[in-house]
């Protein structure tokens, strides 16, 4: 495998040659030879496409733009690009959020109204076709050197158990010394928890936390040690029972903070509606589908920038639009988390950013039904998981993970090209090597389950947030049947940090977002995020005419066996449900492709058997593509699966 410090990528060669009309050049490499014109006129040769795809870009109208932060493939096709405030923080100060709807097949856009700053939230489909989003931004970082008032976690106590107490925002905390700090939010500190009578009466404090700040500014608010805070406003037994804890009040840097809200998106009105909020605020979380409907999250930095312990995982259920505790386990922040055919959750040890080196990124099976976690041995370059790309490999029935790239912990120059495959479902599950990436070194990289059952990979940067201008012009598609790469058509717009891909019912695949650190090599100049799609068309949609779906159910009970039209069921060599891309931070823990078996055959159409486990196919909307026998698919239709 290959390591690489920041450097540059080099082209590599070509699996095959271009027919001879492009006169068996070299051709992803036409630019280091000939004029832009020609390699224009190259890459737009039906050979070329053929045998390499094509890519085009997309500039949105000026009214329409935006910092793709999130993007969800929905059941009617559309395409819901979240922002949020969009890593910015003037529309953050300005309450300035947004989303936008993208249809792809009509190429039109529409505005959503955005209720919250949903900006590094989680999202997952729920079983209905709704889009559960929940987390998002409190309060933006502040680096060293950029913090004005000191700052820190305070620690609200009840000692009354006859009542819990709401605070404001603004609420002075003052210290021993007289300084004074004030509540950045609102709070409500639960009643104190009394057990046992008489002499043996035990009152436990009830406690919550608020992130508070100094209401002077400069060094003299700064507190190196522990302390308790008075409230003020408050005399008498309210006084003695109502207090603050903190450990420091300091001038470092303050983290993003996370929010509680939930909301689901609905497809058919297109607008968010709030659900219950969750018990914990979520920065960076994860969630996950699970084989009963239902969903986990984990992980986040909280509503005063601190990590989750991981004592605070939640489980959403839509019956209900409720939270519930789920069981307690550590992850860094957007640990790549799938659902097995198990029941299992398997982390395969990418994630994006937050968190320490040397805790909670060993991959492993993680059981909900006993809190046991199982750890999977075999990743090389352990400590290169952070930005990297996972995927569950096609077809979901080999039960096989891929981890792709990946950088060092936080600024680090340091990315890997190793590629790696967990198999889950040999007796004792464990990695073993895959090809390194073509391109070296890669973070960030964007990978999409196709309908032909290989995997389109893309983009990515050498360094973090395509420092030094490394991004990586490359693209690639892994054949899992053969263990190897092959040379896909090179992208014109770098993509990094804050970047997306997703699969299109029409089988092209969608790319958005990049936010980069700096636009220039010395590190000078600050980066301008990337609002434009690029739209890659694989080369099976230039292989002639492709199968088609004329008819198929709208809902489907795993387990059974559909039956859909086409016009030519000899033709039909595969059929599969693909789950369509909830991703953000090159992190897509929902895509799978299930593979149906095809039964019988009909002069108008085929069966299709669905599989009965629910940890395998989880209930909710799928797009079902059948291909012929040189892997061309037909255009998807939606079919929801039910339990």
């Amino acid at each position: 495998m290959k390591i690489r410090n920041a450097g540059r990528t080099r082209r590599f060669a070509l699996g095959s040659t271009v027919a001879l009309t492009v006169a068996g050049m070299n051709a992803p490499a036409v630019l280091g030879f000939a004029t832009d014109r020609y390699h224009q006129y190259a890459i737009n040769r039906p050979a070329y496409k053929a045998e390499y795809g094509h890519w085009q870009t997309l500039v949105l109208p000026a009214e329409f733009r935006i910092n793709a932060i999130h993007a969800a493939l929905l059941r009617t096709g559309k395409v819901l690009i979240i922002a949020g405030s969009g890593n910015n923080q003037r529309n953050f100060d300005a309450g300035t959020f947004k989303s936008l709807l993208w249809d792809p097949a009509k190429n039109t856009y529409k505005p959503v109204p955005t209720p919250a700053d949903m900006f590094c939230g989680g999202h997952t489909a729920l079983p209905d076709g709704r889009m559960l989003v929940a987390g998002g931004t409190r309060r933006y970082e502040a680096l060293d050197g950029a913090v004005k008032k000191a700052a820190g976690t305070m620690r609200v106590r009840n000692e009354n158990p006859d009542a819990a107490r709401t605070f404001p925002r603004g609420t002075v905390f003052r210290a021993p010394n007289g300084r004074a700090y004030a509540s950045t939010a609102e709070v409500t500190v639960p009643a104190a928890l009394k057990t046992g009578s008489g002499t043996a009466t035990v009152v436990t404090a009830g406690e919550t936390h608020v992130f508070a700040e100094a209401v002077a500014d400069g060094p003299g608010s700064v507190l190196d040690s522990p302390a308790q805070y008075a409230i003020e406003g408050l005399t008498g037994a309210d006084a003695r029972n109502l207090y603050g804890m903190a450990e420091r009040m300091t001038l470092e840097k303050q983290d993003f903070q996370g929010i509680r809200s939930a909301f689901e998106f609905n497809p058919d009105t297109e607008l968010y509606e709030q659900v219950t909020d969750m018990a914990y605020a979520r920065w960076y979380p994860t969630l996950t589908g699970l084989g009963d409907g239902r969903v986990v999250t984990v992980s986040g930095l909280d509503d005063t920038g601190r990590i989750l312990s991981g004592n605070d995982n939640e489980i959403y259920d839509p019956a209900s639009r409720t939270w519930s505790k789920a069981p307690d386990r550590y992850f860094p922040t957007y640990p790549s988390i799938f659902l097995t055919a198990t029941g299992e959750l398997f982390y395969s040890g990418s994630n994006a950013g937050y968190g320490p080196a040397d805790k909670g990124r060993e991959p492993g099976l993680w059981d909900l039904r006993d809190n046991s976690f199982r750890p999977v041995p075999g990743l090389r370059d352990p400590h290169l998981t952070e930005t990297s790309s996972s995927v569950l490999l096609p077809p979901a029935q080999a039960q096989k993970v891929m981890v792709l790239g990946g950088g060092g912990v936080g600024e680090s120059p340091l990315s890997t090209a190793r590629t790696d495959i967990a198999d889950l479902a040999a007796a004792a599950p464990a990695f073993t090597p895959g090809p390194d990436l073509p391109a070296g070194g890669t973070r960030y990289l964007n990978s999409v389950i196709l309908p032909d059952d290989t995997v389109f990979t893309t983009g990515g940067s050498a360094d973090y947030r395509g420092k030094h201008r490394s991004d990586l012009l490359k693209a690639q598609t892994y054949h899992p049947d053969t263990n190897t790469f092959s040379t896909a058509a090179e992208p014109t717009v770098g993509r990094n940090y804050h970047s997306e891909a997703l699969l299109l019912p029409d089988g092209r695949v969608a790319v958005l977002g990049s936010d980069p650190l700096f636009d220039d090599e010395d590190g000078t100049v600050p980066g301008t995020f990337e609002q434009r799609i690029e739209i890659y068309t694989p080369p099976y949609l230039f292989h002639g005419e492709r199968p088609q779906l004329t008819g198929a159910p709208t809902a489907a009970r795993l387990g059974s066996t559909v039956r859909v039209a086409t016009p030519a069921p000899d033709g039909v060599a595969t059929a599969k449900l693909v789950r369509p891309s909830s991703v953000t931070h090159a992190t897509d823990v929902e895509q799978r492709s299930v593979a149906l078996d095809v039964t019988a055959r009909a002069a108008d159409g085929v069966s299709l058997v669905l599989p009965a486990n629910p940890d395998l196919l989880p209930p909710g909307w799928y797009m079902l593509f059948v291909t012929d026998g040189s892997g061309t698919p037909s255009v998807a239709r939606w079919i929801q699966v039910v339990r």
